[in-house]
Order: structure tokens, then C-alpha cells, then sequence
């Protein structure tokens, strides 16, 4: 019997692809990243499709992507950070599926993902923990909206077993 999509939304950093992939291992579901994704579609990373066509075009694919993904079942899928700022992909995968948000805070967040290989194009700022605040403000409505799970200071494997309480 097919299962509902759950869908993990959160800042930049905040663990949704490590804990998506944790959680469709524990489940047995496919595991979808709508960065990754959209990555191997354009045969580049997502800083070089904003760097050459801009945000605007990468939200669109992000929005294609999403209706991709509402046709689908027994996914988890990890979205970009920004992937929610669009109030059509919320309402498209919340048809069929239960979106989660991951918290962590701005130190923690800035932490990780210099530790990360990837250059994250809304960072390039001088100042990148201000960056990274003000990003949280502007989007902390968007995120207040689905249940919150803080992955600061958590294991995976703790964080999987809170979304499953939460989801049962």
C-alpha cells in the first residue's frame, strides 16, 4: 500500500538531505533531493543556475519539480531552502504528503556548511552569520507554518525518531 510523501523543508544547513536520507532508509521509501535533483537535470550545480540564469528560473524548475513530485508516492523528499518561499509548492506537495520543518540554529547552520564542498550562493556576503539571520526572519513565517524539529546538538538517528513520533 502506497504511503504519503514527507517532506522536509528548513533553512540551508539544517540537515533535511542527511536526515531524509536516514529517514527513507528507516522506512524503506526513495529518498528524492530537489537541489541534487535539479543539479543532474542542468548538469550543473544550483550556484552556477543562479549564477548564469538567475533565482527567478531556478525557483520555476524548483515549482516544476514540485508538481513532478505531488504525482508520486513513497518519497521522502529533503527541498531546497528556499523551495517554500513559492506558496504554490507548499499547497502542491502538502496534497499528498507531510511536510516537517528542521530547525538549527544560525551558528550551527553557518557551521556546517563551511563545512560543506558546496558554495551556497545566497552566502556570499561579508558577513555570513548576519546573512543567515536575516534569511531565518525573512523566512520564519514560512517555516513556523509545518511542525518544527531542531536538529542542533541531535544525532540523526534522534531526529528520525522525532519525526516519526510526530508523524504518528
Amino acid at each position: 500500500m502506497p504511503h504519503a510523501n514527507i517532506i522536509l523543508t528548513g533553512f540551508m544547513g539544517t540537515g533535511k538531505s542527511t536526515i531524509g536520507r536516514a529517514l527513507a532508509q528507516r522506512l524503506g521509501l526513495s529518498f528524492v533531493d530537489t537541489d541534487q535533483l535539479i543539479e543532474e537535470r542542468n548538469g550543473c550545480r544550483v550556484a552556477d543556475i543562479f549564477a548564469r540564469q538567475g533565482e527567478e528560473a531556478f525557483r520555476r524548475m524548483e515549482a516544476d519539480l514540485a508538481q513532478e513530485l505531488a504525482r508520486q508516492q513513497d518519497l521522502v523528499i529533503a527541498t531546497g531552502g528556499g523551495f517554500f518561499t513559492n506558496p504554490k509548492n507548499v499547497a502542491t506537495l502538502q496534497t499528498g504528503g507531510h511536510i516537517i520543518c528542521l530547525t538549527a540554529t544560525a551558528e550551527e547552520i553557518l557551521d556546517r556548511i563551511k563545512k560543506q564542498e558546496q558554495i551556497r550562493p545566497l552566502l556570499q556576503d561579508p558577513d555570513p552569520l548576519e546573512r543567515i539571520s536575516n534569511l531565518l526572519c525573512e523566512r520564519d513565517s514560512i517555516y513556523r507554518q509545518f511542525p518544527q524539529v531542531a536538529t542542533s546538538k541531535q544525532t540523526s538517528d534522534q531526529v528520525v525518531d522525532t519525526i516519526l513520533n510526530l508523524l504518528n
